[in-house]
């Protein structure tokens, strides 16, 4: 992994292949994105059929309020910043770019990144926004970012995903940068999970980000969001085969799905918290 390769992705950039000082090259596919890993990873990512299913989900509103919410914590992030001088965005573990777009559309001076393993969300992503570079990852090894990268004018998005280490996230900021996790409350989808025996959302994620992340960060908000939301049996079946529930599907699940009423209540839950770097 080269630190400071993603500064080569540009719109419009000429050959579609990335080189760094060491004289690695990496090619661009003709979506757009880019892969960065090499000799595998212990990590599962996302198939075609779950970044379907996901796009269906968000087309469908039902995280609206996420979206809005995470716009709404970084609406100064560009605060006392000249215009034409925004900062970057990265966007951990971005799926298929729905909430990295949202962001570059209320920061209209900021250049974005999508760092994601998997393939097929990355050939969204790649198409989500004109100002969002797709570059594939494992977050659990060193980001593609030169130090100090992200500056006072931007942020690092995760939502509802793992985050790199504690020693990636300071080298890779500058002081004044924003972290913004979104964490599931035990809240979250109450009523799908009782019925479908989806996996359970411990409770405490919020108060132990700081311990996580350690020295170099301030608490510097947090926000509760809570949700009513429909589904259909067809959405409901979408919200399982989205995220992790996927593979644990079964028949004793498939039959649960089945039986579910033709509209079903839910909530959607959830913390945002945020970090400045000090």
């Amino acid at each position: 992994m080269c630190a400071g390769a993603v500064e080569l992705l540009a719109p419009d950039a000429g050959p579609a292949v990335l080189a760094c000082a060491a004289g690695h090259r990496f090619d661009v596919a003709r979506q757009g994105h880019v892969v960065l890993v090499s000799g595998g990873t212990k990590l599962r990512a996302d198939t075609a059929d779950m970044v379907a299913a996901r796009g269906r989900v968000h087309g469908s509103g039902a995280f609206d309020a996420v979206r809005d919410a995470l716009v709404a914590a970084l609406a100064g992030v560009s605060a006392g910043v000249p215009a034409g001088a925004g900062g970057l965005l990265v966007d951990l573990g971005a799926g298929p770019g729905t909430y990295a777009a949202a962001l570059l559309d209320s920061l209209p001076d900021h250049r974005g990144l999508a760092l994601e393993l998997s393939t097929p969300a990355l050939r969204v992503a790649a198409r989500a926004h004109p100002r969002l570079a797709a570059v594939g990852v494992d977050l659990a090894r060193p980001l593609p970012l030169a130090d100090g990268a992200v500056g006072p004018s931007g942020a690092l998005v995760a939502v509802f995903a793992p985050l790199p280490t504690a020693d990636e996230l300071r080298r890779v900021t500058s002081p004044g940068a924003r972290l913004v996790v979104v964490t599931p409350t035990p809240e979250h989808l109450e009523a799908l999970r009782e019925r479908l025996a989806l996996l359970d959302v411990p409770a405490g994620k919020p108060e132990r980000l700081g311990a996580r992340l350690g020295d170099g960060w301030t608490r510097s908000g947090r926000s509760d969001v809570t949700s009513q939301v429909v589904f259909t049996p067809e959405q409901a079946a979408d919200v399982v085969a989205m995220g992790p529930n996927a593979w644990h599907t079964d028949d004793t699940r498939r039959a649960a799905l089945a039986a579910l009423p033709d509209h079903l209540t839910d909530t959607v839950a959830v913390t945002l918290s945020t970090f400045t770097r000090t």
